[in-house]
């Protein structure tokens, strides 16, 4: 077993815990009279043992963003750019989860939007975007093994000014998690989220905005390969009455906002991702089909970056990529925008429904 080096980490977290049993995150009881009895049930706690080692893949992978998040922290700064800072941030996941194909790495690119953009911006290749002191900046990554996926983010400002927005922000995620459990519905969760998020108001400037939950956006369930499976965890009242359920895996995010409170996609795309099954596509250009082989095999139903295909060797592929996106094997998700000249702010943590309890996986020392 050996220990971690810092100020910037080196080794392998397999390494420093050589036995396979990695740090548990925050353990919460499931809310509600109604399960009560699951902390002692032994029945429940059978079960449990049964899933065992996937609670240890998420907690290997959870234990890999702590520790690349602590040392992402000591290095974000303004005159940072985003493309050497996201290079920085990959390269170092791809260090400390020992990079393996498939099996273990990055599960999508790491999201890097300033101000009015909410998701999904990364810098493409050539992209000279320099972080500033008035920029709030989103910080959104991922870690997997077998498919296990952690997501997981946190908002970066260096003006104080915005330190009411992030708190926001951050006290809403929190109520999300406070509120999630087995057999909860997920549409009051978002009407709790959106209660807090909306308490708070921001001075900007000599300027007092209300803080807005961003309304289309939202928290998901998450399955293997598959960053958004099925639910949608809504950050705003009036949502879908389905339950959650028990051995459920959970992004809990919020997205407060002092623009409109609604984002549509804006910008250069930089985020892609095959659908289910896209592989069995036939296309006419044998570039395309090619380029298709390439991502099944490298990225499978994980979302890729358009800089991590140039790293690949695939430094001419737009024609190609477009080509795989009109022909449904591929979808593109732009940067999703509020108006311009606002600002929003993400948290987010990864929590599993175990049948005894709820596990804040991704909970660290820093939020």
């Amino acid at each position: 077993m050996k220990r971690q080096t810092w100020p910037e980490p080196t080794v392998p977290v397999c390494m420093q815990f050589t036995s396979g049993n990695f740090p548990p995150g925050e353990i919460c009881e499931h809310p509600g009279e109604v399960n009560a009895y699951r902390h002692s049930s032994e029945e429940k706690r059978a079960m449990e043992r049964a899933t065992e080692q996937e609670v240890q893949e998420l907690r290997h992978a959870a234990e890999v963003h702590r520790q690349v998040r602590r040392y992402a922290q000591s290095f974000i700064k303004p005159g940072i750019s985003l493309i050497s800072m996201t290079d920085r941030i990959e390269r170092k996941v791809e260090e400390l989860i020992m990079k393996d194909g498939l099996t273990r790495g990055q599960a999508f690119p790491t999201g890097c939007s300033l101000n009015h953009v909410a998701a999904h911006y990364t810098p493409n290749t050539g992209d000279k975007t320099v972080l500033t002191y008035d920029d709030v900046m989103k910080v959104d990554f991922g870690t997997q093994i077998n498919g296990r996926i952690v997501d997981c983010a946190w908002t970066v400002a260096f003006n104080d000014e915005y330190a009411p927005l992030l708190e926001a922000v951050k006290s809403a995620t929190y109520e999300g998690i406070k509120q999630a459990g087995i057999d909860v519905r997920l549409c009051d969760i978002g009407e709790a989220i959106q209660e807090v998020m909306e308490s708070y108001e921001v001075e900007i400037k000599g300027k007092v905005y209300p803080v807005k939950s961003i309304r289309n956006l939202c928290g998901h369930n998450i399955g293997p390969y598959v960053i958004h499976s099925g639910k949608s965890v809504p950050i705003v009242r009036g949502g879908e009455a389905i339950k959650m359920e028990e051995g459920e895996l959970f992004a809990i995010e919020t997205f407060g906002s002092t623009g409109r409170g609604v984002v549509q996609e804006d910008m250069e795309c930089s985020h892609y991702m095959m659908v289910p099954g896209g592989d069995k596509t036939q296309l006419r250009s044998e570039k395309a089909q090619h380029l298709l082989k390439h991502i099944n095999k490298t990225y499978g139903t994980l979302a890729f970056a358009r800089k991590w295909l140039d790293r690949d060797g695939y430094d001419r592929h737009l024609l190609n990529l477009n080509q795989l996106v009109e022909a449904g094997a591929v979808n593109r998700y732009p940067p999703l925008c509020d108006v311009k000249g606002c600002y929003t702010a993400q948290f987010e943590h990864t929590i599993l429904l175990k049948p005894t309890a709820k596990e804040i996986l991704s909970k660290g020392d820093d939020y």
